[in-house]
Formats: C-alpha cells, structure tokens, sequence
C-alpha cells in the first residue's frame, strides 16, 4: 500500500481533516489481508511534511486544542500505532519537520531524496515534539547528535541523516519511488508473518535486558511457529523453488 500526504500548497502540513483521514488509511492497512507492506510519503518535491498546519491551529481555537490531546493512532495516525507489526517504508521527498519528521522516525525503514532534510523546530515555535519525537531521536541517533537537534531546532541533511544510520539509503530525487519500492520487493521476498514476528520482537524486546527480550512471549512469534508459511520455507528450499508465501 501506498499512502501519500496530498498537501503540497502547505509543504504536506496536517491539518485536522488530513490527520483523521491519515488514521483511517493505517488502520485499512492493518486491517486488510493483502497489504503485507506500505510506503509514506508526501506529494510534490518540496516536502515529506512540514508537521502540523500552524495556521489552522492559530486560526481555529478548537482545532488547536485537537492537537493538544491525545489522539488514537498518533501524529498522522501513526506516532502512536504501537502495535503495528506490518512494515512501513518512509519515502521522504524533501523537508520532513516537526510532526512530519516524527511520521518518518516512527517507520521502519527510510529512504529518502538528497535533498531532503530533517528537523524538529518545534521549540523555536514554543512547542516541543510531543508525538515521538523527543523520545525517538534518541533512540535512533546518538545522544549527543539527537539532542543537538532537539535543543535547537537545527537542520539534518539527508548525508548527514545516513552517516548517523538515521536513513537507510539517498537516493536522487527522481529515483525515490524506485527506490521505496525496491525496498518493499525486498521485504516482500521474506514470508509476511516472519518479517512481522521479528518486527513485534525487535521493537517490543528494544528497552528490555537481552535475557529478557529473548524469552519474553510474543504474539506474532506464537502465530509465525505455527503458520503453513513456516512449513513452506523450509520445504521450498529443499524443493529448490522460489517459496509461495501465503501469509498464513
């Protein structure tokens, strides 16, 4: 699946509507039986997401109160899908700021366009990355280098983001869906249900001592061991063919 933010006269800024309809599409693709992997991204070359629209949140009272409160799956529908063991690829086509950047970091896997930028401004506005952001970026960069960027707002560039390990591939610019995509294939060669056991495992096991992680039970681990697929691996290499993953 492939989700896009169409917002392109505001740098792919969320507003409430855009929020609510960003929910309702990763809760269709959780839901569904034939999306196995999705790609993120933003419409146009300028921006993956500028964040939040600040203009709407200054013009409309309630609006700005929406974005204050908790909200179901997160920033973009997304921040906050702590259970959500499908992979999610992040095409990122330009600036990815404030909650914009904070849809990428919660990805799985991000590629992005060289010229494109990541940044959590927030405190520069006086808000702070309240959606992940503050607690992700120390997770995902180095202490220091994360909280350089949190305390100042400053830029990362798409070079710099891969130096870190922040960003698994730069691409140029025209090369980007490619890219995305051939990522997704490559997932997409793995049987569905290990690449989600080992998702749920890796991400739930994260902040646990690794005698903890290792033997800590796992939803998605119990339904891989016991799924056709698990059997269809194995059989498929002896049988030397290529396997025909079911998902099941």
């Amino acid at each position: 699946m492939v989700i896009t933010i169409r917002r392109p006269e505001v740098r792919n800024a969320l507003h409430r509507d855009a929020h609510l309809e960003l929910d309702a599409a990763w809760s269709r693709f959780e839901a569904s039986d034939d999306a196995w992997v999705a790609i993120l991204t933003g419409e146009g070359d300028k921006a993956f997401c500028a964040g939040s629209d600040l203009k709407e949140a200054h013009q409309d009272s309630s609006s700005a109160h929406y974005w204050m409160t908790l909200k179901p799956g997160g920033f973009g529908g997304l921040t906050e899908r702590f259970g959500m063991v499908k992979p999610v690829i992040a095409a990122v086509n330009g600036y990815a700021l404030g909650g914009g950047f904070e849809l990428a970091l919660a990805c799985d896997i991000i590629v992005a366009a060289e010229h494109a930028r990541f940044a959590l401004p927030e405190p520069r506005v006086g808000v702070m990355a309240s959606d992940g952001g503050v607690h992700r970026i120390v997770r995902q960069l180095p202490l220091k280098v994360g909280m350089g960027m949190l305390l100042t707002g400053r830029q990362l560039a798409a070079s710099e983001a891969y130096a870190w390990g922040l960003v698994n591939e730069v691409v140029a610019a025209n090369n980007l869906m490619d890219a995305a995509h051939r990522w997704a294939d490559e997932v997409l060669m793995c049987a569905p249900l290990s690449v989600r056991a080992s998702k749920q495992a890796a991400m739930a096991g994260l902040g646990l001592p690794l005698a903890d992680a290792i033997n800590r039970r796992y939803d998605e681990l119990l339904r891989w061991a016991a799924a056709e697929d698990t059997r269809e691996g194995p059989r498929s290499f002896v049988e030397k063919r290529k396997p025909s993953w079911q998902g099941r």
